[in-house]
C-alpha cells in the first residue's frame, strides 16, 4: 500500500493497443493495489495486451467514456471499495510517472480531489487542439461564473477520495463525466486542488473526440449542457 492507502486506477480504453502497454508500464511501481482497464468494446488488442501488461481488465460493451468509467467504479465497488480512486486515459497522453503529484495533496493534506491541470508550460506543442483550449477555458471559466471556484482544466488525469466519490452518485454516460464530477465536488463541498501536470501528443494517432470536429461540437455542448444541468 502507498502510505497505507488502498489505491485503485481505472483506466478507460477504446482502440488503444498502440499505446496501452506504454500507459501501464510507466505506472510507478508500488503505488496502486490494482489497475483495472475498462475496454470500451475496442476491435483491437487494447485487451489482450492490458491483460498482459498485469491490470485487471473489463468490458463495457456500450459506447461512452462516463459509462466506461462507471463500469470500473461499480467493479471496485462490488470488490470492497478503496481510499483513493485514480482515473488516467489509456492514449499514453498523459504522464503516468506523475501519478504521486495527484496523490500527495490527499493523503498528506486535507484535499479530497486533485484536478491534473495540463497548464501550457508543461504541455507539448500540438498536444491539445485550439477547440480542446477553448473548450476547456470555456468550461472552466462558466464553472467559476456559477459555482464560483477556480478550476483550470477539466483534465482526465484525476485522485478522488473513495468516499468522496460515492457522495457524488456520478450517472454521465458519455462526454460530461469529468465536468459533472467537477460541479458536484463544489456543489458537495469537497476540497478541491489544481495541480499542473504534464502533457504530450497521444500515441496512436487524433483523439476520437478532441480529434475530429464532429466530436468535438458533441463534447463541448454536453460539457456546457452539464454546467447548466447542475448550476
Amino acid at each position: 500500500m502507498y502510505h497505507n492507502k488502498i489505491i485503485k486506477l481505472i483506466i478507460p480504453a477504446v482502440n488503444e493497443e498502440k499505446s496501452i502497454a506504454l500507459v501501464l508500464n510507466a505506472i510507478p511501481l508500488g503505488i496502486c493495489r490494482e489497475i483495472i482497464v475498462v475496454d470500451n468494446n475496442s476491435n483491437d488488442n487494447t485487451a489482450e495486451i492490458a491483460k498482459e501488461n498485469g491490470a485487471t481488465v473489463l468490458l463495457e460493451k456500450i459506447p461512452g467514456y462516463g459509462i466506461t468509467c462507471l463500469k470500473g467504479l461499480d467493479y471496485i465497488r462490488n470488490t470492497g471499495g478503496c481510499d483513493i480512486v485514480v482515473f488516467l486515459d489509456g492514449d499514453y497522453s498523459d504522464y503516468p510517472e506523475d501519478i504521486e503529484h495527484l496523490l500527495n495533496p490527499i493523503i498528506f493534506e486535507k484535499v479530497d480531489m486533485v484536478i491534473g491541470s495540463r497548464v501550457k508550460e508543461l504541455r507539448k506543442p500540438g498536444s491539445m487542439t485550439p477547440q480542446q483550449v477553448f473548450g476547456n477555458w470555456l468550461a472552466v471559466f462558466l464553472i467559476r461564473i456559477f459555482f464560483k471556484h477556480r478550476f483550470t482544466d477539466l483534465g482526465p488525469f484525476r485522485a478522488i477520495k473513495w468516499e468522496a466519490l460515492e457522495k457524488l452518485q456520478m450517472e454521465d454516460k458519455n462526454y460530461g463525466w469529468t465536468v459533472e464530477m467537477q460541479v458536484k465536488a463544489v456543489k458537495h463541498k469537497l476540497v478541491c486542488l489544481n495541480v499542473p501536470v504534464r502533457y504530450k501528443n497521444r500515441a496512436g494517432g487524433e483523439s476520437k473526440v478532441s480529434g475530429t470536429l464532429k466530436g468535438s461540437i458533441l463534447a463541448g455542448i454536453k460539457i456546457i449542457k452539464t454546467i447548466f444541468k447542475y448550476a
